[in-house]
């Protein structure tokens, strides 16, 4: 067997446990076999309680969710299908135990659990069987995490005991959290620490373990002060820096060593929470004039910016690509100038629509700026594929005519300037998030004139970025600069693969910075799936029974790669972290740090944007820069528009920007306006504005 049927093997080996599973009582994956349980001691009778579970055990060391799963993690979720009259309650969790990690603490279980849930027989049952179907969602970690789920049917006999379980079903009972009668609790803000006090219960117990119901309330990983005094319990525990919630009443559940269920307790908060200080506004800031001062002007402005983007490196792919097809079509005249102005379509109807869908958003009340599509981790996601795809077109792994319906494949031969008109499209796409020379300011207008005059704007933009292939196939002495077609364009074509690859790599970086590494994992083992199923649709082989194989294979290790990946994209970005030099950008720091009498030096940037990431690592990454900035105890500020974010969006308005990258420099003086630096920036730049302060 080669070396890509084993791979291709193993990624389906792999894949499988996370594909749809047939409905059944068990489901097993790789960490986990969970199963479908029903306890009735008396049979299925009107008006009485059902008892149903789900059956979790767990490999060594894997561990699932309580209903609050602490610092990070989600909590199991069921969804039953019963039938009409059956009511199903909540889950009836069992005390929890808690998972440290690092400086995490987390609420959950491991080895094997069951979640018990009651349902309400209706009164007027009747049957002689019952048929429960269940939908289980749950996240089950160890160093990494995974989103899992199952499917379940259970038919239970109504007419006799059912107590197989019984033992399952008495253990949950007796770990579930009980109230203890004539105990009583209150709780206050001290500082930064909630007072409680508890009255009332069994036993006087040292090291009790504090389970906090509510999520966003305390720091988790923080030690609960205890101290018994005349029986009553007085317990400290640490507010979390980042609460999010204000409960009037606290939920929590109290653990003694040993002890396999927990004292249930509501606690009511006493004197209220302290008002959180709400976020200033940000105040207008005095720009100094940047703007072009006339239409005419912005409209050459943006022409030379759209001409300049084509030196950008995102659009280096899709340019190679077109003169790729010119020099394949470089005897046809009449072919290469209907491509040329195709493609020229394509590119401004692209910039105009886009424009379109931006003003229009703005309007609803978005707070949106230039490059907003690949805000979104599913477009990043899907351009990805789309490069993935071509890439692997290049390289020989398969070829679109010979995987596309005969129809699309026939109406594609016979209309070659659609073609050109969608690589158009497809250029606009990866290169918006790129802002060239002159572009910043020419958008800032734009996104302040009328709709007409702004869409005017885009279209030229759109001109310009189109305008050097244009001319090449208008202007027969510039074609004749190209080198004449041979052999060496089959290697060429190739070749060109590897420009794309590399975008999926960038493409694959931004989305991990905007959804997290695991993100950023599940994708790549979803291409590494695109391109198995490139592979087995684009192989030729005789039998037709073999080839059906292979496409099935192809289709079902696709649909495993997208099933994996997709609960990740919608995960939550990853916390920006504050180092030694660069701090996380808010109005408030700039406005403290200008009170201090400190400048500001402010980065506007974001992971998709090509030409911010080269500036930071070369002119911000400076070392004798870096030390300038350090003697004059200019205070750094990094705004990270990866994903979307109103204030940095708002704030880039205020500057008489719409996109990224922006350079800020605030002087400490408050009449004097900020400097807004160019887009590609320099050293001696950065230094003279320095200079000025």
């Amino acid at each position: 067997m080669s070396t890509l049927k084993i791979a291709s093997a193993t990624l389906l080996l792999t894949l499988l446990p996370h594909l749809a599973q047939a409905a059944s009582a068990v489901v097993t994956t790789e960490h986990v076999q969970t199963e479908l349980l029903a306890h009735a001691p008396d049979g299925i009778q009107p008006g009485k309680t059902l008892w149903l579970g789900l059956s979790i055990a767990h490999q060594p060391h894997w561990h699932t969710y309580w209903k609050n799963p602490g610092d990070s993690g989600l909590p199991t979720t069921v969804t039953w299908t019963l039938p009409a009259g059956f009511t199903a309650g909540d889950i009836a969790w069992p005390t929890p135990k808690k998972l440290p990690l690092g400086p995490l603490t987390n609420y959950g279980y491991e080895d094997r659990v069951l979640l018990p849930v009651p349902v309400t027989v209706p009164a007027g049952f009747k049957g002689e069987t019952l048929k429960v179907g269940l939908r289980a969602d749950w996240l089950v970690c160890k160093e990494i995490c995974l989103p899992e789920s199952g499917e379940y049917e259970l038919d239970i006999p109504a007419d006799a005991a059912v107590t197989t379980h019984k033992a399952l079903f008495d253990a949950a009972s007796t770990a579930a959290p009980v109230p203890v009668t004539g105990a009583s609790a209150t709780a206050r803000v001290d500082g930064a620490a909630l007072a409680i006090e508890v009255r009332g219960l069994p036993t006087a117990a040292q090291d009790l373990q504090y389970f906090a119901e509510d999520t966003g309330v305390i720091d988790y990983a923080g030690k609960a002060g205890q101290q018994w005094t005349d029986k009553v319990l007085r317990l400290r525990v640490p507010i979390s820096p980042q609460r999010t919630e204000s409960p009037s009443t606290l939920k929590a559940v109290l653990v003694a060593p040993g002890q396999k269920a927990g004292w249930a307790l509501s606690i009511p908060v006493e004197g209220g929470w302290p008002a959180k200080t709400p976020a200033p506004t940000p105040a207008p800031v005095p720009v100094a004039p940047a703007a072009p001062s006339s239409f005419l002007l912005t409209l050459l402005l943006a022409f030379g910016g759209g001409a300049l983007l084509n030196l950008m490196p995102c659009v280096f792919p899709v340019l190679s690509l077109k003169v790729f097809g010119l020099l394949q079509h470089s005897g046809e005249r009449r072919r290469a100038v209907g491509g040329g102005l195709a493609y020229t379509a394509g590119v401004v109807l692209s910039f105009v629509a886009l424009a379109a869908a931006l003003l229009a958003l703005r309007a609803g009340g978005d707070q949106l700026g230039w490059g907003f599509q690949l805000q979104s981790p599913l477009v990043v996601s899907l351009l990805a594929a789309l490069f993935t795809l071509i890439g692997l077109n290049l390289a020989g792994v398969f070829e679109f005519g010979g995987v596309l319906p005969g129809s699309v494949a026939g109406y594609r031969a016979k209309n070659p300037l659609v073609d050109d008109a969608l690589s158009g499209a497809l250029a606009v796409a990866i290169a918006s998030p790129c802002t060239a020379p002159f572009m910043g300011a020419a958008l800032g207008v734009a996104l302040t004139e009328p709709a007409p005059r702004a869409l005017a704007i885009f279209a030229v933009l759109g001109l310009g970025m189109a305008a050097p292939y244009l001319a090449v196939t208008l202007v027969p002495g510039l074609a004749r600069l190209l080198p004449r077609p041979g052999a060496w364009m089959v290697r060429f074509k190739v070749l060109m693969a590897f420009p794309m690859f590399a975008t999926v790599v960038w493409l694959l970086w931004v989305l991990g910075q905007q959804s997290g590494i695991d993100a950023m994992a599940g994708m790549a083992g979803a291409l590494v799936a695109l391109a198995f199923a490139c592979w087995a649709v684009g192989t030729p082989v005789q039998s037709k029974r073999a080839r059906t194989i292979l496409v099935v294979a192809g289709l079902v290790v696709l649909a495993g790669g997208v099933r994996l990946v997709w609960p990740l994209l919608k995960s939550e970005p990853p916390q920006v972290e504050a180092n030694a030099t660069w701090a996380p950008w808010s109005v408030e720091a700039v406005t403290q740090a200008r009170a201090a009498g400190k400048p500001v030096f402010v980065d506007f940037t974001a992971a998709w944007c090509i030409t911010c990431q080269f500036n930071k690592r070369t002119v911000l990454n400076d070392a004798a820069l870096l030390k300038d900035f350090g003697d004059r105890k200019v205070v750094l500020l990094r705004a990270d528009w990866t994903r979307r974010d109103p204030a940095i969006t708002q704030q880039l308005a205020q500057l008489g920007r719409s996109g990224v990258p922006v350079y800020v420099l605030y002087g400490t003086n408050d009449g004097q306006p900020p400097q807004v630096l160019s887009e590609v920036l320099t050293v001696e730049q950065v230094k003279t504005a320095l200079g000025r302060i």
